[in-house]
Protein backbone atom coordinates (compact mmCIF):
# COMPACT_ATOMS: atom_id res chain seq x y z
CA UNK A 1 0.00 0.00 0.00
CA UNK A 2 0.85 3.67 -0.50
CA UNK A 3 2.45 5.65 1.30
CA UNK A 4 0.97 9.28 3.22
CA UNK A 5 -0.77 11.52 0.75
CA UNK A 6 1.31 14.39 -0.95
CA UNK A 7 0.39 17.36 -2.90
CA UNK A 8 2.12 15.78 -5.57
CA UNK A 9 0.77 12.33 -5.59
CA UNK A 10 -2.59 13.78 -5.16
CA UNK A 11 -2.16 16.04 -8.73
CA UNK A 12 -1.17 13.22 -10.63
CA UNK A 13 -4.45 11.62 -9.63
CA UNK A 14 -5.92 14.06 -10.53
CA UNK A 15 -5.35 14.31 -13.88
CA UNK A 16 -7.49 13.05 -16.23
CA UNK A 17 -7.81 9.81 -17.99
CA UNK A 18 -8.98 7.58 -20.42
CA UNK A 19 -12.41 5.96 -19.76
CA UNK A 20 -13.03 3.61 -17.64
CA UNK A 21 -10.93 5.18 -14.39
CA UNK A 22 -12.32 2.34 -12.12
CA UNK A 23 -12.09 3.36 -7.96
CA UNK A 24 -13.11 0.80 -5.43
CA UNK A 25 -14.01 2.38 -2.47
CA UNK A 26 -14.55 -0.06 1.20
CA UNK A 27 -14.62 0.41 4.76
CA UNK A 28 -12.52 -1.71 6.55
CA UNK A 29 -11.70 -2.45 10.21
CA UNK A 30 -8.48 -2.78 12.26
CA UNK A 31 -9.25 -5.56 14.98
CA UNK A 32 -11.18 -8.29 14.98
CA UNK A 33 -14.10 -9.83 15.12
CA UNK A 34 -15.34 -6.92 12.33
CA UNK A 35 -12.11 -7.40 10.31
CA UNK A 36 -13.01 -10.76 9.15
CA UNK A 37 -15.76 -9.53 6.92
CA UNK A 38 -13.21 -7.60 4.89
CA UNK A 39 -11.94 -10.33 2.77
CA UNK A 40 -15.54 -11.16 1.77
CA UNK A 41 -16.66 -7.80 1.41
CA UNK A 42 -13.27 -6.85 -1.03
CA UNK A 43 -13.97 -9.56 -3.54
CA UNK A 44 -17.51 -8.34 -3.77
CA UNK A 45 -16.27 -5.31 -4.41
CA UNK A 46 -13.99 -6.31 -7.40
CA UNK A 47 -16.62 -8.62 -8.82
CA UNK A 48 -19.00 -5.87 -9.02
CA UNK A 49 -16.71 -3.55 -10.25
CA UNK A 50 -15.89 -5.92 -12.85
CA UNK A 51 -19.57 -6.38 -13.99
CA UNK A 52 -19.91 -2.90 -14.33
CA UNK A 53 -17.43 -3.05 -17.06
CA UNK A 54 -18.86 -5.81 -18.54
CA UNK A 55 -22.11 -4.24 -18.64
CA UNK A 56 -21.28 -0.37 -20.17
CA UNK A 57 -21.30 -0.24 -23.72
CA UNK A 58 -18.72 2.68 -23.95
CA UNK A 59 -15.93 -0.13 -22.81
CA UNK A 60 -14.37 -1.85 -25.67
CA UNK A 61 -13.66 -5.73 -24.67
CA UNK A 62 -9.73 -5.16 -24.78
CA UNK A 63 -9.98 -1.67 -22.72
CA UNK A 64 -11.96 -4.24 -20.47
CA UNK A 65 -9.75 -6.68 -20.29
CA UNK A 66 -6.60 -4.24 -19.76
CA UNK A 67 -8.92 -2.87 -16.71
CA UNK A 68 -9.79 -6.03 -15.30
CA UNK A 69 -6.31 -7.09 -14.83
CA UNK A 70 -5.23 -3.55 -13.26
CA UNK A 71 -7.79 -4.45 -10.45
CA UNK A 72 -6.88 -8.57 -10.00
CA UNK A 73 -2.92 -6.75 -9.79
CA UNK A 74 -4.39 -4.49 -7.10
CA UNK A 75 -6.34 -6.76 -5.23
CA UNK A 76 -3.01 -8.90 -5.13
CA UNK A 77 -1.59 -5.85 -3.86
CA UNK A 78 -4.08 -5.63 -0.50
CA UNK A 79 -2.79 -6.15 2.47
CA UNK A 80 -6.05 -6.26 5.16
CA UNK A 81 -3.54 -7.59 7.68
CA UNK A 82 -2.51 -3.82 8.31
CA UNK A 83 -5.61 -2.37 7.54
CA UNK A 84 -6.66 0.79 9.00
CA UNK A 85 -10.63 2.57 8.27
CA UNK A 86 -10.37 2.76 4.66
CA UNK A 87 -9.07 1.43 1.83
CA UNK A 88 -9.35 3.33 -2.04
CA UNK A 89 -8.44 1.11 -5.30
CA UNK A 90 -7.56 3.13 -8.28
CA UNK A 91 -7.31 0.88 -12.06
CA UNK A 92 -7.39 2.53 -15.43
CA UNK A 93 -5.80 1.47 -18.66
CA UNK A 94 -1.86 0.61 -18.26
CA UNK A 95 -1.89 1.77 -14.38
CA UNK A 96 -3.45 0.76 -10.33
CA UNK A 97 -2.89 2.07 -6.92
CA UNK A 98 -4.00 0.81 -3.14
CA UNK A 99 -4.56 3.50 -0.76
CA UNK A 100 -5.06 2.77 2.99
CA UNK A 101 -6.69 5.45 4.81
CA UNK A 102 -6.89 6.08 8.28
CA UNK A 103 -10.62 7.24 7.81
CA UNK A 104 -13.48 5.22 6.94
CA UNK A 105 -14.90 5.69 3.19
CA UNK A 106 -18.64 4.63 1.83
CA UNK A 107 -18.61 1.33 -0.02
CA UNK A 108 -19.21 2.27 -3.57
CA UNK A 109 -17.96 1.15 -7.05
CA UNK A 110 -17.10 4.46 -9.53
CA UNK A 111 -16.04 4.85 -13.41
CA UNK A 112 -15.43 7.67 -14.76
CA UNK A 113 -12.60 9.50 -16.92
CA UNK A 114 -11.02 10.81 -13.28
CA UNK A 115 -10.28 9.28 -9.96
CA UNK A 116 -12.87 9.59 -7.23
CA UNK A 117 -9.43 11.14 -5.22
CA UNK A 118 -12.62 13.41 -2.60
CA UNK A 119 -12.03 10.69 0.26
CA UNK A 120 -8.41 10.77 -0.03
CA UNK A 121 -8.16 14.62 0.42
CA UNK A 122 -11.01 14.09 3.40
CA UNK A 123 -8.34 11.51 5.01
CA UNK A 124 -5.90 13.61 4.41
CA UNK A 125 -6.98 17.13 5.64
CA UNK A 126 -8.83 15.07 8.76
CA UNK A 127 -5.07 13.55 9.73
CA UNK A 128 -3.79 16.89 11.32
CA UNK A 129 -0.44 15.98 12.18
CA UNK A 130 1.58 17.48 14.68
CA UNK A 131 4.67 17.33 16.57
CA UNK A 132 5.12 16.20 20.32
CA UNK A 133 8.77 17.49 21.80
CA UNK A 134 8.63 15.51 25.21
CA UNK A 135 11.71 16.53 27.55
CA UNK A 136 13.43 14.94 30.84
CA UNK A 137 16.94 15.84 32.31
CA UNK A 138 18.87 13.56 30.14
CA UNK A 139 16.16 12.48 27.09
CA UNK A 140 14.42 14.47 24.71
CA UNK A 141 12.61 12.61 22.08
CA UNK A 142 10.33 13.97 18.69
CA UNK A 143 6.42 12.28 18.09
CA UNK A 144 4.37 12.16 15.14
CA UNK A 145 1.00 12.42 15.55
CA UNK A 146 -2.41 12.44 14.10
CA UNK A 147 -6.07 12.06 15.28
CA UNK A 148 -5.77 8.16 16.00
CA UNK A 149 -2.11 6.94 16.32
CA UNK A 150 1.07 8.92 17.61
CA UNK A 151 5.06 7.27 16.91
CA UNK A 152 8.13 8.45 18.07
CA UNK A 153 10.01 9.85 15.49
CA UNK A 154 14.06 8.92 14.64
CA UNK A 155 14.70 12.51 12.60
CA UNK A 156 17.53 14.80 12.96
CA UNK A 157 19.32 14.84 16.17
CA UNK A 158 16.47 12.76 17.76
CA UNK A 159 16.06 11.01 20.12
CA UNK A 160 18.54 13.08 22.41
CA UNK A 161 20.16 11.76 25.42
CA UNK A 162 23.04 12.45 27.74
CA UNK A 163 24.25 11.40 31.16
CA UNK A 164 23.00 12.80 34.05
CA UNK A 165 26.34 11.80 36.46
CA UNK A 166 28.27 14.72 37.03
CA UNK A 167 31.88 14.30 37.25
CA UNK A 168 32.20 17.16 39.41
CA UNK A 169 29.47 16.43 41.53
CA UNK A 170 31.78 15.43 44.64
CA UNK A 171 33.45 18.58 44.94
CA UNK A 172 30.61 20.44 44.32
CA UNK A 173 28.69 18.80 47.54
CA UNK A 174 31.82 19.31 49.76
CA UNK A 175 31.41 23.19 48.97
CA UNK A 176 27.64 22.83 49.05
CA UNK A 177 27.48 24.34 45.39
CA UNK A 178 25.46 21.03 44.09
CA UNK A 179 22.49 23.16 42.00
CA UNK A 180 19.27 21.46 41.56
CA UNK A 181 18.92 19.43 38.00
CA UNK A 182 17.03 22.16 35.99
CA UNK A 183 19.44 24.83 37.22
CA UNK A 184 22.51 23.10 36.11
CA UNK A 185 24.11 24.46 33.03
CA UNK A 186 24.49 21.12 31.75
CA UNK A 187 20.95 20.69 31.48
CA UNK A 188 20.65 23.89 30.03
CA UNK A 189 22.64 22.90 27.11
CA UNK A 190 21.00 19.97 26.63
CA UNK A 191 17.55 21.29 26.53
CA UNK A 192 19.38 23.90 24.35
CA UNK A 193 20.68 21.46 21.80
CA UNK A 194 17.08 20.01 22.07
CA UNK A 195 14.94 22.95 21.09
CA UNK A 196 17.72 23.62 18.22
CA UNK A 197 17.01 20.03 17.19
CA UNK A 198 13.22 20.88 17.46
CA UNK A 199 13.81 24.30 15.03
CA UNK A 200 15.75 22.22 12.62
CA UNK A 201 12.73 19.96 11.93
CA UNK A 202 10.41 22.61 12.43
CA UNK A 203 11.59 24.65 9.48
CA UNK A 204 11.48 21.70 7.12
CA UNK A 205 8.57 19.60 8.05
CA UNK A 206 6.32 22.58 9.89
CA UNK A 207 2.98 21.29 11.64
CA UNK A 208 1.85 22.60 15.11
CA UNK A 209 4.02 21.14 18.10
CA UNK A 210 3.34 20.06 21.42
CA UNK A 211 5.91 20.25 23.98
CA UNK A 212 5.57 17.89 27.11
CA UNK A 213 7.39 17.39 30.19
CA UNK A 214 7.13 18.18 34.11
CA UNK A 215 7.06 21.86 35.00
CA UNK A 216 10.28 22.38 35.72
CA UNK A 217 11.56 20.71 32.46
CA UNK A 218 9.19 23.06 30.24
CA UNK A 219 10.10 26.05 32.16
CA UNK A 220 13.78 25.79 31.08
CA UNK A 221 13.20 24.38 27.73
CA UNK A 222 11.06 28.35 27.21
CA UNK A 223 14.21 29.92 28.85
CA UNK A 224 16.74 28.84 26.60
CA UNK A 225 14.97 28.39 23.50
CA UNK A 226 12.03 29.58 21.05
CA UNK A 227 10.42 26.63 20.38
CA UNK A 228 7.85 26.23 23.66
CA UNK A 229 6.77 29.59 22.47
CA UNK A 230 5.77 28.59 19.43
CA UNK A 231 4.22 25.36 20.95
CA UNK A 232 0.26 25.01 20.53
CA UNK A 233 0.13 23.67 23.91
CA UNK A 234 2.52 23.27 26.82
CA UNK A 235 1.98 19.67 28.48
CA UNK A 236 3.04 19.83 32.08
CA UNK A 237 3.37 15.80 31.68
CA UNK A 238 6.75 14.37 33.07
CA UNK A 239 7.72 10.65 32.41
CA UNK A 240 6.77 11.26 28.19
CA UNK A 241 10.61 11.22 27.04
CA UNK A 242 10.69 7.56 26.75
CA UNK A 243 7.20 6.40 25.86
CA UNK A 244 5.63 4.31 25.37
CA UNK A 245 3.39 5.91 22.36
CA UNK A 246 0.09 5.23 24.11
CA UNK A 247 1.43 7.46 27.22
CA UNK A 248 2.14 10.24 25.07
CA UNK A 249 -0.64 9.75 23.04
CA UNK A 250 -3.13 9.81 25.78
CA UNK A 251 -1.57 13.11 26.75
CA UNK A 252 -1.92 15.00 24.04
CA UNK A 253 -5.56 13.46 22.78
CA UNK A 254 -7.43 16.51 24.69
CA UNK A 255 -5.32 19.23 23.34
CA UNK A 256 -5.31 17.44 19.97
CA UNK A 257 -8.94 17.42 20.09
CA UNK A 258 -9.57 21.12 21.31
CA UNK A 259 -7.31 21.84 18.28
CA UNK A 260 -10.00 19.80 16.10
CA UNK A 261 -12.78 21.86 16.97
CA UNK A 262 -11.22 25.02 17.02
CA UNK A 263 -10.30 24.42 13.29
CA UNK A 264 -14.29 23.62 12.86
CA UNK A 265 -15.24 27.10 14.72
CA UNK A 266 -12.30 28.84 12.38
CA UNK A 267 -14.32 27.81 9.44
CA UNK A 268 -17.39 28.20 10.96
CA UNK A 269 -16.28 32.31 11.83
CA UNK A 270 -14.93 32.59 8.23
CA UNK A 271 -18.02 32.11 6.29
CA UNK A 272 -19.84 34.05 8.71
CA UNK A 273 -17.71 36.84 7.81
CA UNK A 274 -17.76 35.62 4.11
CA UNK A 275 -21.99 36.12 5.01
CA UNK A 276 -21.77 40.00 5.75
CA UNK A 277 -19.26 40.72 3.28
CA UNK A 278 -21.75 39.43 1.05
CA UNK A 279 -19.05 36.95 -0.55
CA UNK A 280 -21.18 33.77 0.29
CA UNK A 281 -22.08 31.01 -1.68
CA UNK A 282 -23.67 27.70 -0.90
CA UNK A 283 -25.11 24.86 -2.80
CA UNK A 284 -23.45 22.38 -5.83
CA UNK A 285 -24.71 24.37 -8.51
CA UNK A 286 -23.79 28.15 -7.17
CA UNK A 287 -20.63 26.67 -5.99
CA UNK A 288 -19.39 25.08 -8.79
CA UNK A 289 -20.27 28.16 -11.22
CA UNK A 290 -17.69 30.30 -8.51
CA UNK A 291 -15.00 27.21 -8.61
CA UNK A 292 -15.48 27.73 -12.78
CA UNK A 293 -14.26 31.53 -12.44
CA UNK A 294 -11.33 31.05 -9.36
CA UNK A 295 -13.67 32.87 -6.80
CA UNK A 296 -14.13 30.61 -4.20
CA UNK A 297 -10.81 31.09 -1.73
CA UNK A 298 -12.04 28.56 1.12
CA UNK A 299 -14.47 25.39 0.69
CA UNK A 300 -16.05 23.99 3.30
CA UNK A 301 -17.80 20.14 2.51
CA UNK A 302 -19.03 17.74 5.15
CA UNK A 303 -17.31 14.54 5.76
CA UNK A 304 -20.00 12.39 3.54
CA UNK A 305 -21.88 14.64 1.49
CA UNK A 306 -22.50 13.82 -2.26
CA UNK A 307 -24.44 14.52 -4.98
CA UNK A 308 -25.23 13.32 -7.74
CA UNK A 309 -26.61 15.34 -11.04
CA UNK A 310 -27.34 15.80 -14.37
CA UNK A 311 -25.14 18.84 -15.85
CA UNK A 312 -27.92 20.90 -18.46
CA UNK A 313 -25.09 23.23 -19.68
CA UNK A 314 -26.53 26.18 -17.55
CA UNK A 315 -26.90 24.73 -14.28
CA UNK A 316 -27.01 21.18 -12.14
CA UNK A 317 -30.00 19.62 -11.45
CA UNK A 318 -31.07 16.48 -9.58
CA UNK A 319 -30.48 13.44 -11.60
CA UNK A 320 -33.17 10.68 -12.46
CA UNK A 321 -32.25 7.49 -11.21
CA UNK A 322 -30.31 5.03 -13.67
CA UNK A 323 -29.61 8.27 -15.41
CA UNK A 324 -26.15 6.95 -17.32
CA UNK A 325 -25.09 11.12 -18.36
CA UNK A 326 -25.02 11.73 -14.68
CA UNK A 327 -22.63 13.03 -12.88
CA UNK A 328 -22.13 10.24 -9.94
CA UNK A 329 -20.31 13.01 -7.58
CA UNK A 330 -20.34 16.58 -7.99
CA UNK A 331 -18.98 17.62 -5.17
CA UNK A 332 -15.89 15.11 -6.02
CA UNK A 333 -15.14 17.19 -8.39
CA UNK A 334 -16.26 20.50 -6.81
CA UNK A 335 -13.26 19.65 -5.08
CA UNK A 336 -10.41 18.90 -7.22
CA UNK A 337 -11.45 22.12 -9.21
CA UNK A 338 -11.04 24.35 -5.81
CA UNK A 339 -7.22 22.87 -5.04
CA UNK A 340 -6.75 23.64 -8.56
CA UNK A 341 -7.60 27.76 -8.08
CA UNK A 342 -5.35 27.55 -4.78
CA UNK A 343 -8.67 27.40 -2.60
CA UNK A 344 -8.48 25.71 0.94
CA UNK A 345 -10.53 23.02 0.93
CA UNK A 346 -11.62 21.94 4.74
CA UNK A 347 -13.70 18.70 5.62
CA UNK A 348 -16.13 19.45 8.53
CA UNK A 349 -18.48 16.99 10.57
CA UNK A 350 -21.92 15.59 9.43
CA UNK A 351 -24.24 17.90 9.70
CA UNK A 352 -22.00 20.73 10.37
CA UNK A 353 -23.48 22.80 7.78
CA UNK A 354 -27.27 21.63 7.66
CA UNK A 355 -28.70 24.62 7.13
CA UNK A 356 -26.61 25.50 3.82
CA UNK A 357 -27.27 21.89 2.46
CA UNK A 358 -23.73 20.72 3.28
CA UNK A 359 -21.08 22.75 1.14
CA UNK A 360 -20.40 26.19 1.30
CA UNK A 361 -17.56 28.80 0.49
CA UNK A 362 -16.60 32.09 0.94
CA UNK A 363 -15.11 33.81 -2.13
CA UNK A 364 -12.57 36.34 -2.97
CA UNK A 365 -14.19 39.07 -3.93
Amino acid sequence: MRPALSSAALAQLRQQRPYPAVTVLMPTHRREPDNAQDPVRLRNLMAAAKEQLQADPAVTRETRSEVTEQLDRALGEVDLAHAEDGLVVFAAPGEHQVWSLGRTVPERVVLSDTFLTRNLVSAHAAERPFWVLAVSADRASLWSGTTDRVTEEEAGAFPLTRSLEDPDAERKERIGDLPSTFSDELTRQFLRDADSAMSAVLASHPRPLYVAGEAAALALLGDVGGVAAKAAARIPHGGLARGPADAVGQAVRPFAEARAEQDVADVLAELDRARGRRAFAAGVDEIRQNVATGRVALLAVEENYRETVRDTGEHLNPAEPGDLDALDDIVDDIVERSLDTGAEVRFVPDGTLADVGGIASALRY
